[in-house]
């Protein structure tokens, strides 16, 4: 072997080895691009965490002034809890404005207050037809009562009560 030809070895070598190795130089490149991105990337997870947040405290906040309507929250408890509730909201917003760069002078509550009242369906006509549910609920609840009470007949087999309009017996299944 003359000296040309080791020459012609030692270089196809040296190509097919940058050629192998290349993969993991062009990794660094782009290790370092990605690590570039991340901040953006962190910061946008970091606001829409706090928008699902801030969403998540303005629904807990409706669900407790329509629970509150309802009567199944009691007095002494509900101004706590939604005191409660609006600080979070506060804080979530405070950070949201610092993150983004506004500095609104219009009051942290007012803007939740404001929120809450748009997302509001029509609160008076809604607690009197609540009323009126409740008043229709407590009439046929009355009428089931007369009318359980009062039996139209018994089953001949079993002798449950049963009504006019049974065609089977609810117990033993006879026909009736």
């Amino acid at each position: 072997m003359d000296i040309g030809s080791i020459f012609l070895l030692i270089g196809i070598l040296i190509v097919v080895l940058i050629f192998i190795f290349q993969p993991f130089l062009d990794e660094r490149r782009h290790r370092s691009l990605i690590t570039q991105a991340l901040p953006t990337a962190e910061k946008e997870m970091h606001v829409s965490a706090l928008l699902a947040e801030r969403d998540r405290i303005l629904r807990a906040l409706q669900e407790l002034e329509f629970d509150y309507h309802l009567g199944k929250i009691p007095e002494e408890d509900y101004p706590i809890q939604r005191q409660y509730l609006l600080q979070k909201g506060v804080e979530v917003i405070k950070t949201l404005d610092k993150i983004d760069g506004d500095d609104n002078s219009e009051d942290q509550i007012q803007r939740i207050e404001k929120v809450i009242n748009e997302n509001r369906v029509d609160g008076d006509d809604n607690s009197e037809k609540m009323i009126k549910d409740v008043d229709i609920e407590s009439m046929i609840a009355a009428r089931k009562r007369t009318k359980d009470s009062k039996p139209d007949g018994f089953c001949p087999k079993c002798g449950k009560p049963v009504s006019k309009n049974d065609k089977f017996c609810a117990k033993c299944g006879k026909t009736l």
